[in-house]
């Protein structure tokens, strides 16, 4: 008779949180993590959090899906720059246009973020943003990994999506911080993550605004506005959100000051740095890596008191269906 008084006492949500995240193996990494939900909701806990104060914030590229060999907005702009060089063969003998449509990865990444930039700037301005979503929206639904073979979308990490769905039943507010652009996710990241498009803050290059033919169009210009990595996540957080986040989850050194941001506040903090392992599912990197360097998060996640999610050893699976 016990047994059933106890169950008839307990919340919607106790029942939830003993599986809210199956694809997470059981260990210390997963009870912290849940446990912190709970205690957010918990007013008798002193680790309870103000609905108003629930806010979390999460990188995109290498934290809710795969970021090798290249960022997946890097491998839009390829294929626009390719569509670009059959109309304009003259981009097929300058540089870095040249490394990048003959397939010389090591001698465009010698151009470094100067590189990056000019390429995603060629590809990416000088449109309405509205045709460049539509353009984004139609290469996500169809586009595929050159290793994988997987579509990119279908390269979101099951185990943090359950995470943010645990947030979201927590009645937390999710956002997306991430350096990839704005207008790059917008289109598809409620589809991938269930993260409404308006609770995304990324890079951002100018926009203006004019009138062609009668018709007000935003312009995408070939100028960078906004640069949302290290310390301008932190910045760019307070600007949209205008709120300290208590959970910030990352994988990079580029997120270092998102988690050390989130994590100075008072009360119950939470910062999190998924740490690429898994070289048969997925990859293995962090220090040496071009992308997704990971060295001094690495070095002080445990004095920080944050969470290093070892891909390889707690998560059961990666992309949900291997």
């Amino acid at each position: 008779m016990k047994s059933l008084i106890f169950f008839a006492f307990v919340t919607p949500f106790t029942l939830f949180a003993a599986d809210m995240l199956p694809s997470w193996k059981d260990g210390a990494v997963k009870e912290s993590i849940v446990s912190f939900i709970q205690k957010a909701q918990d007013k008798s806990s002193d680790a309870f959090i103000e609905v108003e104060d629930r806010v979390a914030v999460f990188d995109n590229d290498g934290t809710l899906w795969s970021e090798q060999p290249l960022y997946f907005q890097l491998f839009f702009a390829i294929e626009r720059l390719q569509q670009m060089a059959e109309k304009d063969p003259s981009l097929k003998k300058e540089q870095p246009y040249k490394a990048v449509l003959e397939g010389d990865m090591k001698t465009f990444q010698s151009f470094g973020e100067k590189g990056i930039a000019q390429v995603v700037f060629k590809t990416h301005a000088g449109m309405p943003n509205e045709e460049f979503e539509q353009e984004v929206a139609e290469w996500i639904a169809k586009a595929k990994h050159p290793k994988t073979g997987r579509r990119f979308i279908d390269m979101t990490y099951q185990p943090m999506k359950e995470l943010i769905q645990a947030l979201h039943a927590a009645e937390f507010k999710c956002y997306i911080v991430s350096g990839g652009g704005a207008s790059f996710m917008r289109p598809w990241v409620e589809e991938a993550y269930g993260i409404p498009r308006n609770r995304v803050i990324g890079s951002r290059v100018e926009i203006e605004y004019q009138v062609q033919d009668g018709q007000p169009v935003l312009m995408r210009k070939a100028k960078l506005e906004f640069v949302d990595d290290k310390e301008g996540k932190p910045v760019g957080i307070y600007q949209v959100i205008g709120r300290r986040p208590v959970f910030a989850a990352g994988n990079s050194d580029g997120d270092f000051q998102m988690l050390e941001y989130t994590t100075a506040g008072k009360g119950a903090r939470m910062g999190v740095l998924v740490h690429h392992t898994d070289a048969e599912r997925e990859w293995a990197y962090d220090r040496e890596s071009p992308i997704g360097h990971l060295v001094r998060g690495l070095d002080e996640a445990e004095e920080r008191g944050w969470i290093l999610i070892d891909m390889k050893e707690h998560w059961k699976t990666i992309y949900g269906e291997e």
